[in-house]
């Protein structure tokens, strides 16, 4: 039952998905686009000259947009563009990418990753449904739990659209593909964050198709890249593309809630081919077989993980303190 209601499921995404694509398409490669700048290598030393430089493309960006009548986009990137955003990566291509820190990097003693899911775009980077629904209001959120509940712990919070997330209604959005890439470009992040904190032990929070990701990233990590991370918390998961933690390889606590309202409940954890391409994630993180360490995620539903006086929040921003001793069970 739970086998045919995906496989109903990922057929109908696979047609949706075309549509979706060629949106995205026209948004790449618009002439008139401003060339990206040419960063400094990620080191301690370069932050400020690489947020400067990322500051003036997502200005000239805006600016593109209008020009050629995009308001939607322009409207989003006049957020981007206020004075006080770090910005260690961007791009306007397609859907967009955009890697934003919260605090001072380089002088952190805590450090917490923030891997979103579907329908996270540059468009919807600032507000999606609601503002802790979106990464930046649920960074925002985890950096001021994070500062409130250790005061004198220096923390620094990176809201990472570092892939190319899939949109709901996508055959992407039930595949590994998007993870497998993604994954791949979250674990060379983790090593290039090394050249900036050396020493800030890194936790990773991965909502929805982020815990895919997660799982992709860490499953190639090696013991040393492994050591280097505090915890990994997954909320709100389909799964991490795995049949258990024990398939991850990594002695890192790997943590796992679910909101009492979260719709995810009734995806199938179970992996099918269709067409040619696998959807399926595995295992419920969730459930006790999984060998994840749960923890309290309140009443929410899928978008309130990050919601300012939940649980949910209070028991991520211990995960990224470090204070795995303190966390609530539901």
């Amino acid at each position: 039952m739970l086998t045919e209601r995906l496989r109903r499921w990922a057929t109908v995404a696979v047609a949706g998905a075309i549509v979706l694509s060629v949106t995205a398409a026209a948004r790449s490669a618009v002439p008139g686009t401003p060339a990206a700048p040419r960063l400094p290598a990620l080191r301690a030393g370069t932050l400020h000259e690489r947020y400067e430089a990322n500051h003036r493309f997502i200005t000239e960006s805006r600016q593109a947009a209008l020009r050629m009548g995009d308001t939607a986009r322009g409207d989003a990137l006049a957020g981007f563009a206020a004075p006080g955003r770090q910005f260690l990566s961007f791009s306007p291509d397609g859907d967009g990418l955009a890697v934003e820190v919260l605090g001072d990097l380089a002088e952190a003693d805590r450090i917490a990753v923030v891997v979103p899911g579907s329908d996270t775009t540059i468009d919807t980077f600032d507000e999606l449904g609601t503002k802790s629904a979106s990464l930046n209001g649920g960074a925002r959120a985890l950096y001021a739990e994070m500062r409130r509940t250790a005061p004198h712990t220096r923390v620094a919070v990176v809201a990472w659209l570092g892939y190319h997330a899939p949109r709901t209604m996508s055959r992407d959005v039930a595949s590994t593909a998007r993870a497998a890439v993604g994954g791949d470009e979250l674990r060379a992040f983790l090593g290039r964050l090394r050249s900036v904190n050396a020493t800030a032990p890194v936790a990773l929070l991965c909502h929805s198709y982020g815990s895919v990701v997660c799982g992709s990233a860490v499953r190639g990590t090696g013991r040393a890249m492994q050591a280097e991370l505090s915890g990994i918390a997954v909320v709100g998961s389909p799964g991490m593309g795995v049949r258990s933690a024990a398939e991850l390889r990594t002695a890192v606590p790997l943590w796992a809630a679910r909101g009492a309202s979260d719709w995810i409940t009734d995806v199938p954890h179970v992996e099918v081919s269709v067409l040619g391409h696998t959807f399926g994630f595995g295992t419920d993180p969730v459930a006790p077989s999984f060998g994840a360490r749960g923890f309290a995620a309140g009443p929410g539903g899928h978008s309130d993980y990050f919601r300012p006086g939940g649980v949910a929040l209070h028991n991520l921003a211990l995960i990224g303190l470090g204070r795995g001793g303190q966390v609530s069970h539901g």
